[in-house]
């Protein structure tokens, strides 16, 4: 796989110094049978500017720095989106009670609930002033977009909330083809599908700008 790859950037490269339009050079690649995205990254790596030879565009690199403010990004995302859950769970619980709750339940909603506010003071504003910094970069550096750290942490994290969401819906359904779907259960379905669905929209929504950007 590696061969291959390598004679593909080597073609590139070499249907670009003779004066080849990108795409002809497409063209040629897919009546050979190489896949639009193998194509597309290949021309990628050279910057569409006019120049004698192909000019290569900046290889994106990984740095500890990097690495640590990426994961304390989305580690904060995790810390408050849970909270923020687990709090509204709990002012659910409170405003309308089960009677079949335990009386020990009932008493820790209150220590669940400054747990949950003491957890979202922090990663929140946390999470915005990490989110600002990777920001700022990001638009001296246009380049640092295509970071190994990030695409990984972002296509986890939108893994991990589709996986939410499913199971989000597979509890509606269940319980309203058992008739169980109260009030309270409803506004917890909905309190997940708000969090994990705004997650998930946000950073594929982030990944298609990128997309259409490059």
């Amino acid at each position: 796989m590696a061969a291959a790859s390598r004679d593909l950037e080597v073609f590139v490269r070499d249907a670009l110094l003779q004066g080849q339009s990108r795409p002809a050079i497409e063209s040629a690649l897919a009546g050979a049978g190489w896949a639009p995205e193998q194509v597309r990254d290949a021309l990628d790596a050279y910057a569409d500017v006019a120049f004698p030879v192909p000019v290569p565009r900046p290889r994106p690199y990984l740095s500890a720095r990097e690495a640590f403010l990426y994961l304390l990004l989305f580690a904060s995302l995790y810390v408050w989106a849970y909270h923020l859950g687990s709090l509204l769970f709990d002012l659910i619980n409170t405003a309308l009670p089960d009677p079949a709750d335990s009386s020990y339940m009932r008493n820790r909603a209150g220590d669940s609930m400054r747990m949950s506010v003491a957890s979202i003071l922090i990663a929140f504003p946390l999470f915005l002033f990490v989110a600002r910094l990777l920001g700022r970069e990001l638009a001296r550096n246009p380049a640092k977009r295509q970071s190994v750290v990030r695409r990984w942490l972002t296509y986890m994290t939108l893994f991990l909330a589709a996986g939410v969401l499913v199971g989000d819906l597979i509890a509606l359904v269940y319980h309203l083809l058992g008739g169980e779907l109260t009030l309270r259960f409803l506004l917890k379905v909905l309190v997940v599908g708000g969090i994990a669905g705004g997650i998930f929209g946000f950073y594929l929504q982030d990944l298609r700008r990128e997309e259409r950007e490059s």
